[in-house]
This record gives C-alpha cells, sequence and structure tokens, in this order.
C-alpha cells in the first residue's frame, strides 16, 4: 500500500505541475511513477485532481513518506547534475558519486550538503540562486520547484544515501505476489507478470496454436524448427504433460548447445581471425565447441564462469578446463609489422577488464580506463586494481600467440600415438624413457630427448619491426629485412655443434647466432646463397638447408638470430621455415635410417593449437600501475588485485589472483553476475531483458519491467536451481507467459507497444544464424555435422576479397550447408549476411544485437545464392509430392515451410503468383514457377519472425 501511494503521489505531482505548466520528464520519477503515469489521461478535471489528493493524504498518514535517494533524488542528480560533479568532472570540489565526497568537503572548505539543514546547504542556495553565474546547473536548465522542493526534503530528512538498487543483493526469501486470476499462471513466473497486467488493467492472450508454439520453442531452444513429424505428434498428444516434454526433448537435445553458443560467443567477442590491418587466421575453434559442450551438459553457470576465467588455475586443470580460458584470448592481436607488442598487450587487458565487467556484471567498466565513472560508482583506481587480475598472464601480443594448448584431431590423434607407441617399443635400454603430460607434450620430450630439436621459425618469444608471417598459414617467417632479428628464450645449447636452417631466398644474405642480444657475443654466422633466381614465379617454394657450426656453449642462453643481406637489399630478403639444434653425440645417431624416419614422421604431424590463458612464474611477475587518463606509457601509482569497493570484497585467506576474482564473481556476496544472468536469458526468449539495457545495470540504465520477478529468478538461479542453465530455461518456456498467442488489440498496443509488460506472447524478428539454419533445414539442404574446424560457405559475387594472402577456400558442399554457429568468421569481412541480418563481427563484446528490419534484408533473402538454392531444393519437393495437384502441391510447401497448413487467402495468393509464373516462363517450366513460390515463400514476414 506505501508503494503504491508513494507511486499515486508521484503521478499526482506530474498532474499539477502540468496544470500549472510546469515541465517535469519521464526520466526524472521512478520506474513505480512510471508505471502509472498512463493513467494521467484519466484525470480531466479538478474534481478528480481534488479526489486523488484527499488519497495521497491518507497515504501521508502511513509512516513511510520519506524522501527516497534511488526513487526520487538519483534520478535528479543523473539527469541533471553528474555532467559536472560527478566522475570525469568534480566542478568546485563536489562530487555526487560517492557518498563520501557528497558530504566532503568542497574547494570552499564547507561542505554542499548538510544532513538535516536544507538552509545552510551550499546545494540548494544553488539550485535557488538567481544569479545565472552562482545557479545551478550551470548554463543549463534550472530545476523546476517540485525538483528542488525534493532536494530539500531529502537533505531535512538526513539526506540518506542509498546504493543503486543493482549493487544490493536481492532478498532471498522474496516470494511471488498475489493474484486475482490464479488459473492462468502455470508457474511463479505467471503471477509476477500477472500482477503487473493486473496494476495496468491488462488481460493475458490465451496460449498460442500448438504448431506455432512449437516452432517457437523449438526455434528459441535449439535454433531450428521443429519436423512435420514432431509438430503433428504434438498437435495429437492430449496428455497433460505434452508441452513439457517437448519442452525436455529439445533441452536434451545436442542441438541445443549450439544454439546457446552463438549468445555466448557474441559476448566472448569469438572470431577466426585476430583483428586489427592484417586480421590474419586464428586457430580458436575448440573455444567454440566447449562452449557448445558445455550448455549440452548443462555445466553449472557458477563453474562455466570460473573455467572461462581462470581455468588454468585450476588444480591439475584438465585440457577441457585450459581450453575454456580461451574466452581472454579471443581479444584481438595485431601483427602488423613495427607495432608495439607490449602497447597491444596492455589493449588486451584493458578490454579484458571492460568485457568481464559487461558479460558478468553488465557494467559499463569500459568508461573508467581514462577517469572515473561519470555516472557509477568507480573510480579510476578500480579499473587497473581489476587489470591487475590480468597483467600477470603470459600472453603478449606475438605472432604464434603462446601460450597455446596443443592437441591432435581425428586421425591425427592415432597416428601420433601409434609412432609414439613404435619408437618407444624400438628404443634401446639405455634410452628408454616415458614421457608424460599431454599428447603433445609426450611427443615433444620423447623427440628432444632422442636429439630431434627442430624448431618452427614462427614460434620466437620476441623479434625486430618488419618481422612477419606467411599468410594465410603464419607458418614461415618472411619479410627479413637487414639487421632484422628473432630472439629465442633460455635455448640450452649444451652439446649442441652446429644450427641447421631451412630457407628460400632469390637473394641470399647471411644468419649471425648471437646470445642474450642482438650485440651480444656471435657464436656462429653462416651464409644462405640463392636458392631461386628473383625471375622464378615459384622462388619461394625451393626450400633448402644449410647448416651453421656454433662455439661451445654451455646452460640455457636467449638465442638471437640476426639477419643481413648479401649484394642486394631487398623488403623480402629470406623466408625462414624451421631451425635445428645438432647435438653431438646425438642419441638418434645411433638408430637406423627407419627409426629416424618415424622420427621425421612423427615431427610433422602438427597440432591444432588453441591460444590459452596461463599465469607468470613468481619471478617474471609485472607490476600494475594506473594509467594516466588511459595512456600506457604514462604510468601513475602501484596498485594490486582487487575488486571495486562497492561490489564487495574477495575472500580473505586466499590469494589474489584470477581464480580468486572468478569465484568472487559468484559467490552470493556477489549482487549482480545472478541478476544479469538471468536478464540476459530472458532477453534471447522475450525479445527484452527485464532491464532493457542489458549491458548496462548501472544508474543510467532502463529501470527493471518487472523488478521483483528479476531479483526472484536471480535468486532461484543461483539457490535451489545450483546455477542450471537448462532449468532457468525450461523454468522461462513453461510459463504461460512464454506460451501466450501473439494476437494484440488496440488497448495492448496503446498501453504495452512493445510488449514489455508481455500482455502477448512474444513475436520476434530472428536472428541471423536462426535464420540460416531454418532456411537449410526446411529446404532440406542442412548439415547437421556438429564441432571442428569453421565451415566457409561461398561469398556472393563483389563482397569484398581477403588481404595479405589470406586464402578464403569454399568448403565442400557438406561443409557449405553446416550450421551458422560453424561459420568461418573473419573479423575485417565477416560474413555478408551474417552483418545484414544484425549479426556481429565480433571485434567486441556484444551483449545485445540490435534487430532492424532493412530493405537490405529483403533483397539478400530474395537474390542471396545461397537462399535461392534453397529455393529450388524446397521447390523440387513441392513437385515430387505423388499424386497431387499443382494447387495441394502449393499448399504442401506452405506447410513446409510454416508448419501448418495455409488458410484459403494464402492459398488463393499462392495460386496466383505460380499462375502468373507459369505464364511468364512458359508452360513447360514448372520447375521455374515452382521456385519462384517457393522464394516467396521464405520471404513471408511470419517465417523470417518467431
Amino acid at each position: 500500500m506505501v508503494r503504491r501511494c508513494q507511486s499515486l503521489w508521484t503521478v499526482a505531482l506530474m498532474i499539477i505541475c502540468k496544470y500549472y505548466l510546469i515541465s517535469i520528464k519521464v526520466d526524472e520519477i521512478s520506474y513505480l511513477g512510471w508505471q502509472m503515469v498512463h493513467h494521467r489521461t484519466m484525470l480531466k478535471n479538478l474534481t478528480a485532481y481534488l479526489a486523488l489528493l484527499s488519497l495521497l493524504s491518507s497515504c501521508q498518514s502511513t509512516n513511510d513518506t520519506s524522501v527516497s535517494y534511488n526513487r526520487d533524488i538519483r534520478p535528479i542528480f543523473n539527469q541533471k547534475c553528474l555532467s559536472c560533479h560527478g566522475g570525469v568532472k568534480q566542478s568546485g570540489g563536489f562530487s555526487l558519486l560517492f557518498e563520501e565526497d557528497a558530504f566532503a568537503a568542497t574547494e570552499s572548505g564547507k561542505p554542499a550538503i548538510v544532513p538535516g539543514q536544507s538552509t545552510k546547504s551550499e546545494l540548494v542556495r544553488r539550485l535557488r540562486h538567481t544569479d545565472p553565474e552562482l545557479r545551478m546547473p550551470y548554463q543549463a536548465d534550472p530545476l523546476n520547484e517540485a525538483e528542488i522542493q525534493l532536494v530539500e526534503r531529502w537533505i531535512k530528512e538526513g539526506a540518506k544515501w542509498e546504493k543503486h538498487w543493482a549493487y544490493i543483493p536481492p532478498d532471498p526469501g522474496i516470494e511471488p505476489p498475489e493474484v486475482k486470476e490464479d488459473t492462468w499462471a502455470n508457474n511463479d513466473i505467471d503471477r509476477f507478470i500477472l500482477a503487473r497486467l493486473e496494476r495496468e488493467s491488462l488481460t493475458p492472450n490465451q496460449e498460442a496454436d500448438r504448431a506455432v508454439l512449437l516452432r517457437r520453442l523449438s526455434l528459441d531452444l535449439i535454433g531450428l524448427p521443429p519436423s512435420m513429424k514432431e509438430v503433428d505428434n504434438f498437435v495429437n498428444d492430449a496428455a497433460p504433460d505434452a508441452y513439457e516434454r517437448q519442452v525436455d526433448r529439445l533441452l536434451a537435445s545436442s542441438h541445443f548447445g549450439e544454439r546457446w553458443a552463438g549468445m555466448w560467443l557474441d559476448l566472448a567477442r569469438y572470431a577466426d581471425s585476430k583483428g586489427y590491418e592484417k586480421d590474419l587466421y586464428r586457430s580458436i575453434w575448440k573455444f567454440r565447441d566447449w562452449v557448445i559442450r558445455a550448455f549440452n551438459e548443462d555445466k553449472p553457470f557458477d563453474e562455466f564462469t570460473i573455467e572461462q576465467l581462470a581455468g588454468d588455475l585450476l588444480p591439475d586443470p584438465t585440457q577441457d578446463q585450459l581450453v575454456a580460458t580461451a574466452f581472454h584470448r579471443n581479444t584481438m592481436a595485431n601483427d602488423e609489422g613495427g607495432t608495439d607488442n607490449e602497447e597491444f598487450r596492455n589493449y588486451a587487458n584493458i578490454e579484458r577488464v571492460g568485457t568481464t565487467f559487461e558479460v558478468w556484471q553488465s557494467t559499463t567498466m569500459a568508461c573508467v580506463q581514462c577517469h572515473s565513472h561519470p555516472y557509477d560508482p568507480f573510480r579510476q583506481e578500480d579499473f587497473y586494481e581489476f587489470m591487475a587480475f590480468f597483467n600477470n598472464t603470459a600472453d603478449r601480443d606475438i605472432y604464434h600467440e603462446a601460450p597455446n594448448l596443443f592437441t591432435y584431431e581425428g586421425p591425427d590423434k592415432g597416428k601420433v600415438e601409434e609412432i609414439i607407441s613404435w619408437i618407444e617399443d624400438h628404443l634401446k635400454a639405455e634410452d628408454r624413457f616415458t614421457p608424460a603430460g599431454t599428447l603433445h607434450q609426450q611427443k615433444e620430450a620423447l623427440l628432444e630427448h632422442l636429439g630431434y630439436r627442430r624448431i618452427q621459425a614462427e614460434f620466437f618469444d620476441k623479434s625486430s619491426a618488419f618481422i612477419e608471417l606467411i599468410a594465410p598459414d603464419q607458418n614461415a617467417l618472411f619479410q627479413i629485412q637487414d639487421t632484422s632479428w628473432i630472439r629465442f628464450d633460455q635455448v640450452d645449447l649444451s652439446r649442441v655443434a652446429n644450427i641447421s636452417f631451412r630457407y628460400a631466398s632469390p637473394f641470399g644474405g647471411y644468419v649471425e647466432a648471437r646470445l642474450n642480444s642482438q650485440f651480444g657475443p656471435l657464436i656462429g654466422n653462416l651464409y644462405l646463397p640463392p636458392t631461386a633466381p628473383p625471375s622464378d614465379p615459384e622462388r619461394w617454394a625451393k626450400w633448402q638447408t644449410r647448416s651453421m657450426d656454433i662455439e661451445s656453449t654451455t646452460g640455457p642462453q636467449n638465442l638471437f638470430f640476426v639477419f643481413k643481406k648479401d649484394k642486394i637489399a631487398d623488403a623480402d630478403l629470406l623466408r625462414l621455415d624451421w631451425w635445428q639444434l645438432n647435438e653431438v653425440p646425438n642419441r638418434k645417431d645411433a638408430y637406423n635410417a627407419t627409426f629416424n624416419q618415424q622420427l621425421e614422421a612423427l615431427w610433422e604431424i602438427q597440432p591444432t593449437p588453441t591460444p590459452i590463458m596461463q599465469e607468470l612464474p613468481l619471478g617474471k611477475r609485472r607490476t600494475t600501475h594506473i594509467f594516466e587518463r588511459g595512456n600506457w606509457l604514462v604510468k601513475g601509482r602501484e596498485v594490486h588485485e582487487n575488486i571495486p569497493e562497492i561490489l564487495g570484497q574477495l575472500p580473505e585467506g586466499t590469494p589474489a589472483n584470477r581464480l580468486a576474482m572468478a569465484r568472487w564473481l559468484v559467490s552470493p556476496e556477489n549482487p549482480l553476475t545472478a541478476r544479469v544472468a538471468v536478464n540476459r536469458f530472458w532477453e534471447q526468449l522475450f525479445g527484452y531483458g527485464i532491464v532493457e539495457t542489458v549491458e548496462d545495470m548501472g544508474t543510467q540504465s532502463k529501470p527493471p519491467s518487472h523488478p521483483e520477478l528479476l531479483d526472484w529468478l536471480a535468486v532461484q538461479f543461483s539457490g535451489d536451481w545450483h546455477w542450471s542453465v537448462k532449468q532457468l530455461l525450461r523454468t522461462l518456456v513453461t510459463s504461460s507467459a512464454y506460451r501466450q498467442s501473439t494476437e494484440v488489440n488496440a488497448a495492448k498496443l496503446e498501453k504495452d507497444p512493445r510488449n514489455l509488460l508481455l500482455s502477448r506472447g512474444p513475436r520476434l524478428r530472428l536472428s541471423a544464424e536462426q535464420l540460416r539454419d531454418q532456411i537449410l533445414a526446411v529446404s532440406d539442404l542442412i548439415n547437421l555435422e556438429m564441432y571442428g574446424p569453421s565451415a566457409k560457405p561461398p561469398y556472393p559475387k563483389g563482397a569484398g576479397q581477403f588481404k595479405f594472402g589470406d586464402r578464403y577456400e569454399v568448403s565442400d558442399s557438406a561443409g557449405q550447408h553446416r550450421r551458422a554457429v560453424y561459420t568461418y568468421l573473419k573479423r575485417t569481412n565477416p560474413f555478408p549476411n551474417r552483418i545484414n541480418f544484425d549479426g556481429t563481427d565480433r571485434t567486441f563484446c556484444t551483449s545485445r544485437r540490435i534487430r532492424t528490419n532493412t530493405p537490405l534484408q529483403a533483397l539478400a533473402l530474395l537474390n542471396d545464392p545461397a537462399y535461392m538454392e534453397a529455393a529450388q531444393a524446397l521447390a523440387q519437393f513441392m513437385q515430387a509430392q505423388p499424386s497431387l495437384s499443382d494447387l495441394d502441391r502449393l499448399k504442401a510447401g506452405y506447410q513446409r515451410v510454416m508448419l501448418h497448413p495455409p488458410d484459403e487467402r494464402k492459398v488463393k495468393i499462392l495460386k496466383k503468383l505460380y499462375d502468373e509464373a507459369l505464364a511468364q516462363y512458359g508452360p513447360d517450366q514448372q520447375s521455374a514457377a515452382f521456385a519462384l513460390v517457393a522464394n516467396a515463400l521464405l520471404n513471408l514476414d511470419e517465417f523470417i519472425n518467431s
């Protein structure tokens, strides 16, 4: 009752101000007040005003009439004051961002707010001042009288400060509200929805038609439409739990993970390339597969979180837990020659802070890189204290993206295991050796033990400018100019007599081996003669091997190779494939040719690398400093790992590292993570989050449409449901709110135009992935093979070219028709239809795709070769229907697409289109006429929406 009275008071204030021509903006009232703004049209005369004020007088007799900072004051400060008195500017030494700053002394030496004494508060005096040079807000419209009075009352009542609602933990005992029409409610979600609808004098819709409902459910849960058989089974299933069994069937589908991975990969900014100018290939598809499997296995969201942020720090991490850490290796990397690796390493860490907060906290922390947050309670040091968690990872923006997890896929895995077993069986007694670790570590240890120490040239630890890699495979160095160098750290040169180089060059040149610097002690020098004349078009494929004798050296050293020209200086002097350390004596030389051939064969099987996170050892840890104004070259004071004070603190007695940070994110003390997660899944199903700004739950975010429901879901998700995503989704889709029909009337359009209150079922434009997969499915072209390297469908003609020799080799026919989640994504040239239908290039984390409806989308659906191919396949299906008339074939085509028979009006339209096409193409061109109709079917509004 008290809350309703406060809401009515806000409405009355707005009405009266409007009556007296005083302006109040919607954003300046609480979301509770906004819920009733639409009622103002009912109060059209003075009698109504007086009646309302009489009601408010009785409300004020209750014991809760105080001004609320969150409800009444914060919106005023956010809109009118924080631009000059927030996190960026603190004019006059006064800031309203943090409680301690708001009540502290200003530059005048006095506080601007004196709790309990509005007449002594400089803030109030300035708000009322008549001098435009002294009146606040300065050089802006003044606050209206109602706003000033609210500020005065707040100060008189003690200026009680409140945390923003999102930073207050939800009440663990929250219960669904009582509702009048409880029979409509299928679960507790419906009671929250219905309570709000009843307040708005709205009624929910009935359940949608079964065929329509199953299509919606299937597209939402697995991203694919149901088959006609599945629809028929559901339509004819009279059991009371028929719908729930369909939900369980889809949740158990192996395609469930593919659909939900698409959402998560937007957040993880997953792509098959590194970004920036060269945007070369990145082998990170195993992370995508890990995400799919995690959703399919219903990995608890807390574990899902910890493994991605700190899987490498778990005790004895598995390969899967290491692959999970590739989440933060999806940051862009700059392979352009001459760039500063340390600069882009810092940029990657800065991006990781912003992404972590957006994904798990819906907080715009990226704002805090250069200064304190303009509106939310985060200081600049909070940003860099959090960045310290990432500053001691081993990655450093180098070509080969170390550290990597190396794995073997498919037949290669069996071959490696077979050769290792053969070698171990043929070892002499004195050479017996049982390698440990991953399969790749076993392989490397065995080869090194036997003296087969060949190193890929691209696996250098540091290089000079103008050292680059050959695209697209990046498996050799090129553009090695005069005095360019590469460095390999801590190479054990004991017993090494010479070093071999596999190279190609049309000009020839020299390579020097030096220790510890490019100008350090010279231990070897080798002339590399030309391998082919400059005019030879195959000159870079003519590889040769030469060996350099080196001086005796002991122990691990940093080994430099310095390259120098011969008689000709050129931008591309030579290319280097690999180099090899040759020991004397060497174990492998004691074995026959067959044995050594097996060693060669073992080395030739190249693994799949996946960039992962790895912590630096204690002796190599970095210090973290605040970057003045965000400039990494201007370092401020040193900071240490910590989380923002407003969000709590790390558990006592645990090391302050990424693992502690990840565990804090999903701890009961964190007020945001569960709210953010349930809001994100809600948005995927209903079109809008309970907090519409899915990416931002800060003080500038949209208010929750159903705040109590958001908290109830968060409590259930992290509590009774044990972070189960499938349990969360099952509860959402089994609600009556989700199952409603999409029918709408004038009253609902007026009161709930965007369906934020869920007065009807969700009707949404399909995502780029859902649309492509649905078209492939209904045309029976889809290839449902799961996992593995990304597929490359044909690019539309004229859609752009790949640069720097990065080839786009179209997959075979089966690969072209794989699901969209497996489509190769190059950041600087993403698949056109993905972008056309509101997908992202995944350069940065994306929480919310903005749905559009453009002519270009219609043109693509009508003309894109991939969709035309699908239309032709659908036409063949229609023609192949036995013993049917052309009219019946058209009906069969519609039913194949929409999963229910067309009504008579649609039948007439389709028949007219078919007849006109047949008249134009000729009576012997039925295939073309059916293809035109099929093309139209794939463009129906009801087909491209759920």
